[in-house]
């Protein structure tokens, strides 16, 4: 798959990039000064016991894909998320975004079910998966909502090491799209803002997978 072109190299860079984050940010406050809580993205992505279903809008492959990263590679940079003292922000893609990527990769006519997809995603191998990940982590840093509509064109330091832009668009109604590798197809749009707000770890829910290379 074109995906292989990432590997253990970008995994390596997230690993040293989430650890100088870790180390270097302040530690993060809530705009009432009061300090954030320390749920962990993982524990709100676990929380979710139906498995593999037929809701586009949840995150089940998602959920097994962090699974099978950190049952393979248990020290995968990938692990940060189930540490709710280190400040990040993720963008998590629901199951139809992951149906969407393979069903663009394998050119196959119709969408896959949930079980197939993640199958496809699992076959582009373990380092490629978990460096598709770690694209979608920014450490660090807890955006709210509230912050993201307001940092039209900042670009945004993965813990991949490579970075993503902000466009905020729209004029009654502002939405905001995350502008990646990828200049062949449709940017990812935020559909659900601050999942799990209140922590140091918060999470937008995304339409599309953030791809890390520019793909045919």
């Amino acid at each position: 798959m074109r995906f292989t072109r990432l590997g253990k190299q970008a995994a390596a860079v997230a690993t040293a990039a989430i650890v100088a984050s870790a180390l270097s940010a302040a530690p993060a406050q809530a705009t009432d000064k009061k300090p954030l809580g320390t749920k962990s993205l993982a524990a709100v992505l676990t929380a979710d016991k139906s498995g593999f279903d037929h809701n586009g809008h949840d995150y089940d492959i998602l959920n097994a894909a962090v699974k099978a990263v950190l049952e393979a590679k248990p020290k995968s940079a990938v692990a940060v998320i189930a540490d709710g003292r280190t400040a990040l922000t993720a963008f998590l893609p629901n199951d139809r975004a992951f149906q969407l990527l393979v069903k663009d990769i394998t050119k196959v006519k119709n969408l896959p079910g949930e079980e197939a997809a993640f199958a496809a995603v699992a076959g582009l191998g373990i380092h490629t998966v978990e460096s598709v990940l770690l694209y979608h982590v920014v450490p660090g840093a807890t955006i709210t909502k509230k912050a993201a509509l307001k940092s039209d064109n900042a670009k945004l330091t993965t813990a991949a090491g490579s970075t993503i832009t902000v466009n905020v668009y729209g004029h009654w109604w502002k939405r905001v799209e995350l502008i990646d590798a990828d200049r062949s197809d449709r940017n990812p749009r935020v559909v659900r803002f601050d999942i799990n707000k209140g922590n140091r770890q918060i999470a937008h829910g995304v339409d599309r997978i953030l791809r890390p290379i520019d793909l045919p």
